[in-house]
């Protein structure tokens, strides 16, 4: 049975394929660009979460819980006394960890004692093989290989230096943070990095028998509130955290690519069966099966999806190792490993099941045409006795899950959901293709109405166009999505940009930013010299300067961002706290947080917060919650006064610099920029909005390219179906050829039918696109927890017009080729 099946297969289904190779390339095409997109999503948040999960690995080793720190400063070295004195832990293995340069040159700074041995994890081996190099050598560390240090060299941390006692070879450093890092003995790091005394992880291995829950209870009673017990796997799921907006908005776009590539896949397989019937209706009046039929075309659309899906993931594996070098360096710096490329093992069967499931959901739609076609009525045009399209059930069902989805669309949008309220995009786009659907008889009529427009030629597309109201409908939904989704996803991401812009717009006001971060980074450490404010101050035309300082830190399983400044009414950074509230910040009565953390940690204002902080618990009043762009994590205003306490974190990492009225601007940031460090970056309040909108536009861009590849696919749609169409009307072509009629008529007849196709489509997709632009942009709102204004731009009609003519460009080879069809050729088709 199974080489009969196969040979029905390699002789009808195969051998059609083979027989139509242009519309089993396209179709191949564009279930590979879905495929593409998938895969290239998949990789940059798996290259993300993927580089922290390899780097926890290599350093925790066979440690079965972490004691890390709520910020970057650690907690008391004296902690790890009563760490190990607890009953179950077998060993504690002390570490620092510490993230030195930036941009090309970041690297990661690991500092242990030779328990690391223990751990048995991917730097253990080398830190014990260098033993003795490490003793012998004075301030002798270990390098990477990617540092591209010898033995011998001096190496600069922090506000000292070493020397590379040993270089770990390419095994060991292609699993440890990409090749950088260093590694040195636990109290050379501390004196390095001015931390004496003070520790950022302890690996814990339980002794046998240990349950590992009692154990983690036990330590978390010990370090009461001053470090936060976890698996070590708590830091993949904090990194993976920060980058969730840019991995839905970008899936979204990727899904809708796929979902005009199975209508194309629809259209294709409906052709396919109506050049068909001459076989099928063999093989019905011989005694076959329906069903064998169907499954044989099922797995012909899966053998599409399949190739397509394999051809596309090598693609996608390109685009994303493209496009991880090009992250917003907020969310790589909200990281503590290099992002380094990796295709998560899962990305490529997803891509291709998902094409897969496409092609063969959407084939299963069109091959229902065998059910409905009888032996006798096989050689019958099936378009001509199809009812699908014209079900009162079905229409009535499609507008009534259509009209459920709008409620659930607009439930979604509306609620405060957070990053769950973004499906109310795709819920509107799955509503708006079931209520067109629903609407099948009045988009058909538009598209014709639309060929009427233009004259004989059109009059004789508008009938091709009635004659096939599945394939109209399917092609015009190719269009909506196209044009719908650049309108809708464009434009509320044009909206969020600019709100987000706008809330920064008070960083401007400041004449002079001082911080060891660059612009386009939060300005979260190190901490600047403890002498420079006081020496920027006294520079010459400097009428104020202003701390500031900020941390990213751990509050429950997820990541907040600390943000300390003086709390006065002329500090611009707190633009969005209300003056009242100031007041009493500045007394030290609570702290202000965003909408995400908020809606997190169930808080509002007047309710009280629980703080983790190196010195033990806090317990502090919520003052308000506010509106706030928090695209990596939630953040938590305070006093800096009151965060330096706290955190144990004296200094600033950032100050805010004011010039006096009748100073020289470009004079004082020359002083300024004399007088800090080479490595401390000086850059003016524009320079800072600039780089902040930016980072925002970057993360934007990525979507928005996507959008455009799915307007691309609706013009390979668009193309198939109407190439289609030609090849199913040869003989009538050849016909009309035959009867006298024109070349330049039968040109006008084909583009007419696109022009109704394309504009009926790109219509609608105008209307639902604004509308669901409209959703998005609550939506978008609620999980970036910012205010974003509304503002349909004039330039969404510009964008569905370009939509629109990239589609129809896809209408010119089928109507040259109809125009040029050889009389004789067009008259021999079977």
């Amino acid at each position: 049975m199974i080489a009969a099946a196969w040979d029905r297969l390699r002789l009808f289904n195969i051998g059609e394929l083979i027989r139509h190779p242009g519309r089993t390339v396209m179709s191949t095409a564009v279930m590979a660009v879905s495929a593409a997109l998938l895969v290239a999503v998949l990789s940059i948040s798996g290259s993300v979460t993927g580089s922290v999960d390899r780097l926890t690995k290599g350093l925790a080793g066979v440690a079965e819980l972490e004691i890390t720190g709520i910020t970057d400063a650690g907690f008391e070295q004296s902690l790890l006394t009563e760490i190990v004195a607890t009953p179950g832990v077998a060993t504690a293995v002390p570490m620092l960890r510490a993230g030195i340069g930036t941009g090309p040159d970041r690297a990661l700074l690991i500092g242990a004692d030779q328990t690391i041995a223990k751990l048995g994890g991917d730097l253990a081996a080398p830190m014990d093989k260098h033993t003795r190099k490490l003793v012998s050598t004075p301030r002798g560390v270990l390098v990477g290989a990617a540092m591209g240090y010898r033995e011998g060299d001096s190496v600069p941390i922090g506000w000292g230096t070493a020397t590379v006692a040993g270089v770990l070879d390419d095994e060991a450093s292609n699993r440890l943070n990409g090749g950088h890092l260093i590694a040195a003995p636990l109290p050379l790091a501390q004196l390095l990095t001015d931390r004496v005394g003070k520790l950022d992880s302890v690996q814990i291995l339980p002794t046998p028998g240990t349950d590992v829950g009692e154990l983690r209870a036990a330590l978390t009673t010990v370090v009461d509130g001053r470090a936060v017990v976890a698996e070590p796997s708590l830091r993949t799921a904090q990194a993976g955290g920060a980058i969730q907006i840019m991995r839905y908005s970008t899936l979204m776009s990727s899904a809708a690519a796929l979902m005009v590539s199975a209508f194309l896949i629809y259209n294709a397989m409906s052709m396919a069966v109506a050049q068909r019937r001459p076989t099928l209706s063999l093989l019905r009046a011989i005694g076959g099966k329906r069903g064998p039929m169907v499954r044989d075309l099922l797995v012909e659309a899966a053998l599409l999806g399949l190739i397509g899906g394999a051809i596309g993931a090598v693609i996608g594996a390109a685009m994303g190792r493209f496009a991880i070098d090009r992250l917003p360096a907020a969310i790589v710096q909200s990281v503590e490993s290099r992002t380094e490329f990796m295709v998560p093992d899962y990305a490529v069967p997803v891509a291709i099941a998902a094409c897969v499931l496409a092609t063969v959901l959407a084939a299963a739609i069109a091959a229902r045409q065998v059910y409905k076609v009888a032996p006798v009525e096989a050689l019958a045009p099936v378009e001509a006795t199809d009812s699908g399209a014209n079900s009162r059930v079905l229409r009535y069902a499609a507008l009534a899950g259509g009209l459920g989805l709008v409620g659930v669309a607009i439930a979604l949008a509306f609620l405060d959901l957070g990053r769950l309220s973004l499906g109310a995009i795709s819920t509107s786009f799955a509503a708006a293709v079931l209520l067109c659907f629903a609407a099948t008889g009045p988009i058909v009529r538009g598209a014709a109405g639309i060929a009427r427009w233009f004259g004989a030629s059109g009059a004789l597309g508008a009938t091709t166009l009635k004659r096939a109201p599945r394939r109209v409908w399917a092609t015009a939904m190719t269009v909506m999505i196209g044009v719908a989704a650049v309108v809708a996803l464009g434009g509320a991401s044009a909206n969020m940009v600019d709100s987000a812009t706008e809330s920064f717009e008070s960083l401007g006001d400041a004449d002079l930013y001082v911080s060891a971060s660059p612009a386009e980074q939060f300005p979260t450490g190190p901490v600047l010299p403890p002498e420079l404010l006081d020496q920027v101050a006294a520079v010459p035309g400097v009428a104020s300067v202003r701390p500031g300082q900020m941390a990213f830190a751990t509050a429950g399983t997820g990541r907040v961002m600390l943000q300390g400044y003086p709390a006065t009414s002329e500090e611009a950074r707190l633009g969005a706290v209300d003056p009242a509230v100031i007041e009493r910040m500045s007394r030290g009565e609570g702290v202000v947080v965003t909408r995400d953390v908020a809606r997190s940690m169930d808080l509002s204002a007047g309710a009280e917060i629980t703080m983790p902080t190196p010195s033990g618990e806090r317990r502090v009043q919520v003052l308000q919650v506010i509106p706030y762009f928090t695209a990596v994590s939630g953040v938590v205003m305070m006093n800096i006064d009151q965060m330096r306490e706290w955190y144990q974190r004296p200094g600033e990492t950032i100050l805010s610099v004011q010039y006096a009225p009748d100073a020289d601007p470009a004079t004082v940031r020359a002083a300024v920029r004399e007088l800090v460090p080479p490595e401390i970056h000086v850059d003016t309040g524009a320079d800072m909005l600039a780089a902040i909108s930016s980072s925002v536009q970057q993360g934007a861009a990525m979507s928005a390219m996507i959008l455009w590849i799915v307007v691309l696919v609706a013009t390979v749609a668009l193309l198939n179906t109407l190439m289609l169409s030609v090849l199913e009307r040869r003989r009538e072509l050849g016909v009309l050829r035959a009867m006298g009629t024109n070349r330049k008529f039968l040109l006008r007849s084909v583009l007419a039918e696109a022009a109704g196709i394309g504009f009926i489509g790109a219509a609608i997709g105008l209307v639902i696109g604004a509308a669901v632009q409209y959703l998005g942009t609550v939506a978008i709102g609620h999980a970036m927890t910012i205010d974003i204004v509304y503002r349909p731009s004039p330039l969404l009609l510009v964008y569905g017009i370009v939509a629109l003519g990239l589609a129809l460009l896809g209408s010119i080879p089928p109507a040259l080729r109809a125009a040029r069809m050889p009389i004789v050729a067009a008259l021999a088709v079977d």
